[in-house]
């Protein structure tokens, strides 16, 4: 068994050396994000996670959650760590003042996320929920809401939830039948059943906030017809003290293949009171705040247990002694050589270090993009934004895919005691493998990204990004040491373009041409943007070792596992382009009644 930590030193590259994360507070006004400020939250908050998160992470996966009479008692230890996260003021973190928050900037929330990610993803859950409905009523939610619902979720004694699907109609929101009848005071009856309702119930916290979708009474068919609805479980009194018991209970909780620490609920609404968010019948629009929130938590998913299979498998890797090393002994006093020094295991090593760090590079710049949308000026918010909603699909479907992956390698490299629940890499596994399916599936964003974000924006949003990477080519054109990454870089950046105009070309004679290429349009776009940015991070490394630094292995490990990511993980891309240009005809041809005989 070995200990997770948190991989503060990788957080700091990222932060500061790639994005100048200091420089980038100071510009956007947020004054008290000083670099001794932010020391302090990378320290404390690591403390916290490895101490009292970690510890808890096998014991939720063994427990679970238990259901009796609609109430949810969650695992040992989690009622009682949450009290020590709300009392440090974790959940204030990047929320503004005037509701208790401490003002810090969205990209430091999304940091410590990443850590309480790493130490228990299943807890994680219960405040990670909280951070969407906090977001959707800060923006959407009238002053009355805010004052009410905003400052409990804020300060933490109160848990948020977004209740979407329902038995029937899974993503197809617009065929949802949950109902909102008027009531005499203003409020509404919300009467229906919401499934897969992550922290839909616990006994965490006081109070449960649900944001709810529901119809009401005149609305019109389909996804134009959705309002947005706040349905507490106890609805509080004028001075925001607790009082009746709402008519929302949970039915049961799901049995689940992993994150068995988190209380997945079926919730049943029994003409439960309700209050609307903003204008009737827009409610889908509103809820997209708290999707997006939610798609780029996920991607965090994705780089925790990336980074959770990477840490416990390199340490396996370098204790475990299995056979000798093909080019000669390396430890020749003992019965065999440690694992770490045969080339198939390097290979799920390295695969899973270059995932994992590529992926906080992309995650940590989706957050700090999110920071310019809260403070920047008018241009910069609509350039922030526009590069949010090409960068969420490809940060939420890409990640959790690659996490993956890496979660399956890191089980690998523990060969049969993988198997073996002890050593806590099959729990990863599970607890990863939902990550690619909630918050949309990578089908569903893959289809966001190539239909609405590239194509119905005539390539608009592809190209503010291919832009960065042109630029980025063209000023290190002349660098020798950076030429085997800026001339594949260059490449893979034209052929995203080719491959767009290709698919969207085809699909003008066949719309099916845009679901059929959209996973691997979708993946090629993942593994170039992970492209661009390890050739930034090779970029820092070679410049770093050329002034002369007393950290030289930490960039020598960089610009090596930057060259793995190249030639070994990059080539990929051929893969994807050639299947996404073989077209829909060997997806359509084939008969429904003769897939089997």
């Amino acid at each position: 068994m070995t200990d997770i930590k948190v991989p503060l030193r990788e957080m700091r590259f990222v932060m500061r050396e790639m994005l100048d994360s200091d420089k980038h507070y100071e510009s956007l006004g947020f004054e008290e994000a000083t670099p001794d400020v932010v020391d302090a939250i990378l320290e404390e908050g690591a403390k916290f996670c490895e101490n009292v998160l970690a510890p808890l992470n096998q014991i939720g996966d063994q427990q679970g959650c238990t259901w009796k009479d609609g109430e949810v008692t969650t695992p040992e230890g989690f009622k009682e760590a949450y009290q020590q996260f709300v009392e440090a003021g974790w959940p204030a973190l990047p929320h503004d003042p005037e509701y208790g928050g401490q003002g810090l900037p969205p990209s430091l929330g999304t940091i410590m996320s990443e850590m309480v990610g790493i130490a228990n993803w299943s807890w994680g859950m219960y405040p990670g929920l909280s951070h969407g409905a906090m977001n959707t009523l800060e923006e959407h939610g009238t002053d009355e809401q805010k004052s009410v619902y905003l400052t409990k979720l804020v300060e933490g004694s109160w848990t948020g939830t977004m209740c979407l699907t329902e038995p029937h109609c899974g993503t197809d929101l617009g065929i949802l039948r949950t109902k909102a009848e008027p009531n005499a005071d203003g409020s509404y009856a919300i009467t229906g059943t919401k499934i897969f309702i992550s922290a839909g119930e616990h006994d965490m916290t006081e109070n449960i906030v649900h944001i709810v979708l529901a119809r009401l009474p005149d609305a019109p068919a389909g996804t134009k017809g959705i309002s947005l609805f706040i349905v507490p479980k106890f609805v509080p009194n004028a001075d925001g003290s607790l009082g009746e018991r709402n008519g929302v209970v949970c039915g049961s909780l799901e049995h689940k293949m992993g994150i068995h620490g988190n209380a997945t609920a079926v919730l049943n609404f029994d003409g439960a009171k309700g209050f609307l968010i903003g204008e009737p019948n827009k409610g889908l629009n509103y809820m997209f705040t708290f999707m997006n929130t939610a798609r780029l938590g996920t991607a965090l998913q994705g780089l925790a247990h990336s980074e959770i299979g990477f840490q416990k498998s390199l340490a396996y890797a370098k204790d475990r002694l299995q056979m000798r090393s093909l080019s000669g002994a390396k430890n020749p006093e003992g019965p065999a050589d440690p694992i770490i020094v045969h080339p198939d295991v390097r290979r799920m090593l390295m695969t899973q270090k270059a995932i994992s760090e590529g992926s906080r590079m992309l995650v940590v710049t989706c957050a700090q993009l999110v920071d310019i949308t809260h403070k920047g000026d008018d241009e910069a918010k609509k350039e922030a934004n526009d590069l949010l909603a090409f960068l969420t699909p490809i940060a939420k479907a890409f990640i959790t895919e690659a996490g993956l992956e890496s979660a399956n390698l890191g089980l690998q490299c523990f060969g049969g005691h993988g198997y073996i629940a002890e050593w806590g890499m099959e729990q990863n596994v599970r607890d990863a493998r939902i990550s690619t399916i909630y918050e949309g599936t990578t089908g569903v964003q893959a289809l966001d990204l190539l239909g609405r974000k590239v194509l119905m924006s005539q390539g608009e949003l592809l190209r503010r990004f291919t832009k960065k990477v042109h630029k980025f080519c063209q000023a290190e054109i002349d660098n020798e040491a950076l030429a085997p990454f800026v001339t594949k870089l260059q490449e893979l950046n034209k052929q995203w373009g080719d491959l767009t105009l290709h698919v969207g070309g085809k699909a003008m004679e066949n719309p099916d041409e845009v679901g059929a290429a959209s996973v691997d349009y979708l993946m090629f776009s993942g593994y170039t943007v992970l492209g661009y940015l390890w050739a930034r991070a090779a970029k820092i490394a070679n410049d770093k070792l050329a002034e002369g630094t007393a950290e030289a292995d930490f960039y020598n490990a960089k610009l090596k596992t930057a060259r793995f990511y190249f030639e070994r993980i990059l080539p990929r891309t051929a893969s994807h382009a050639e299947t996404m240009q073989s077209g829909a005809a060997n997806l359509m041809d084939l008969d429904a009644e003769h897939f089997a005989f």
